[in-house]
């Protein structure tokens, strides 16, 4: 909002006046890099460079890569199943994986009688989707 209320047009200005509000931490230490960088280089800053290189160094993805790990691990044992499923679909939208991963691990970390019965439907009938293992363990379980 400061870049646009203030009109701050060039691309320099731009990424000092960025620069200047992140002081502290981590963020400090990134912004004293930066302009000792910024010092050597004689040329005009690119914008779009700019922003990619803070998103990536100031991007969590630490906590994907931890609910990945917790994931893995999180089993039902005695846990109600209908529990169990809404903290597995919690741990899942944090994570950056794909579908029939989800599937194994849901079907890996239920109970196992659970999934037993499952797997005794009809074949026609036996879930394809992690939507419908859900459906499928909550009803079941």
């Amino acid at each position: 909002m400061f870049l646009k209320s203030n009109r701050v047009m060039e691309t320099d200005d731009r990424i000092m006046a960025i620069l200047t509000c992140l002081r502290r931490g981590v963020a400090g230490i990134y912004v004293q890099q930066k302009l000792n960088e910024l010092d050597k280089e004689m040329g005009t800053q690119d914008w779009e460079n700019f922003i990619k290189e803070i998103k990536t160094i100031f991007s969590d993805k630490t906590k994907v890569v931890g609910a990945e790990w917790k994931i893995k691990s999180f089993k039902q044992e005695k846990q109600n199943t209908a529990d169990f499923v809404i903290e597995f679909e919690a741990l899942a939208m944090k994570t950056d994986t794909n579908e029939l991963y989800m599937i194994f691990l849901l079907k890996k970390n239920i109970q196992l009688e659970i999934i037993k019965m499952i797997l005794g439907y009809p074949p026609i009938a036996v879930p394809e989707t992690l939507k419908e293992w859900k459906v499928a363990i909550i009803l079941v379980g």
